[in-house]
């Protein structure tokens, strides 16, 4: 059994756990946002992202039914409030973005 010490030092501890979650922390997949229950509809669909920023991304997540081709619209008119995605069926599914 390894020698653990029994007594540490408060500020080395806040200091260890400092440099272990602030990585973590800073990962744009975490500070995302899950979209439940969104009709994407064959065409162009604008999703309320509500990120309050610009998202860095987003991916599908269990969609309910085939996906079909969903992808990003080229022209995203207002991109701090909505995603402009399109596809080429009815889709309903859930949304990860971030």
């Amino acid at each position: 059994m390894a020698n653990l010490p029994q007594v540490s030092n408060v500020p080395q501890i806040s200091s260890k756990w400092k440099a272990a979650l602030d990585p973590v922390l800073a990962n744009l997949l975490i500070n995302g946002q899950l979209l439940s229950s969104v009709t994407l509809q064959n065409g162009t669909t604008a999703v309320n992202h509500k990120l309050g920023r610009l998202p860095q991304g987003w991916f599908v997540v269990s969609p309910q039914g085939p996906s079909g081709n969903v992808y990003q619209a080229s022209q995203q008119p207002n991109p701090t409030l909505t995603l402009s995605l399109v596809n080429n069926a009815v889709l309903i599914t859930d949304l990860w973005v971030f």
